[in-house]
């Protein structure tokens, strides 16, 4: 099978890679490297083809989706701050170039294109844990164009039948997070700080709760979303179901890390969502797909590797 990945030189998407070439898939990564790095592929040099593109270029889609089975689109702005501060390149990447991956989908007839979706559609709404058929409400203009991401495919499958699935991504963290990004996820900003014997910033009190998945489990989740049939149109949580709030993320990886430093709690951030956590009753029904890593390991593993790395 043939496959493309955009934003696959990122940090989940260099994941999907990996995991589609050990499978025997005949790869092809898109990526215009503003985040992420060739470097993430190092371990599939030379078993996957790499395109250094924009989802922007419509035409360059419609190139590389000729004859490809299959589409997962990883490419997009991910911080929500970063869309706050810049909300017309948000729309231009997001939700424009979330157009163009559909209609070179369909144009050149994929089986399915698997659409990496954020729980931040949800917002502010207070019922917990997050189901799929709640409310949205999106806060920041990353979480409207994932949702209008959501409408797209609704329309595209509806319409001209083309199979879309969208995978609503909780807190995703694992090795080849940049912690260097000045919108750098909490967990990579954590141990970052924390190897380089700093004080790292808690946003807000802290109390602030998250669903942390890790990456590994992300991926499983991709691949069952194209190995399951009749699941076209769908949404799923991609989440553990459990609920941690940054303070206790923050005394786990201390205590993995055996260190005592104390944090700096600076003001909110404009957008974020105050409490987290994904109900996965349909990925476990539809996709047969239940997370296999549980915090402790999740977290040792990407400790470790930032070890090796800095």
């Amino acid at each position: 099978m043939k496959f493309l990945i955009t934003g696959g030189a990122g940090f989940i998407g260099s994941h999907i890679a990996e995991r589609l070439v050990k499978e025997g898939g005949k790869v092809i990564v898109l990526d215009n490297l503003s985040t992420g790095k060739e470097e993430n592929l190092n371990s599939i040099k030379d078993k996957n083809l790499f395109i250094n593109g924009d989802i922007r270029d419509l035409d360059l889609l419609l190139s590389l989706t000729k004859n490809v089975d299959y589409i997962f689109h990883e490419a997009a702005m991910t911080s929500v701050l970063e869309s706050t501060e810049n909300p017309k390149k948000c729309n231009e990447i997001n939700i424009t170039g979330t157009l163009n991956v559909f209609i070179a989908g369909f144009r050149n007839q994929v089986k399915r294109i698997i659409y990496a979706s954020s729980s931040a559609i949800y917002g502010d709404d207070p019922i917990i844990p997050k189901r799929e058929d709640q409310r949205v409400n999106p806060l920041s203009p990353y979480a409207i164009s994932k949702y209008v991401g959501e409408l797209y495919m609704k329309f595209f499958f509806e319409i001209y039948k083309l199979e879309i699935v969208s995978l609503r991504y909780f807190n995703v963290y694992g090795p080849r997070q940049d912690p260097n990004s000045p919108y750098a996820a909490v967990i990579p900003k954590f141990i970052y700080s924390l190897l380089k014997n700093e004080n790292p910033p808690i946003y807000g009190d802290g109390e602030q709760t998250r669903d942390f998945v890790y990456v590994e489990d992300v991926v499983s989740a991709n691949i069952q979303a194209i190995k399951i049939k009749n699941i076209g149109g769908k949404v799923f949580n991609i989440a553990t179901g459990e609920r941690l709030s940054i303070n206790k993320l923050y005394e786990h990886i201390k205590k993995l890390m055996n260190v005592d430093i104390d944090p700096i709690y600076v003001p909110e951030r404009k957008g974020e969502v105050r409490d987290s956590v994904g109900d996965i009753t349909l990925a476990k029904k539809y996709l047969l797909w239940t997370p296999k890593f549980s915090l402790e390991e999740g977290l040792k593993r990407t400790i470790n590797w930032y070890k090796k790395i800095l």
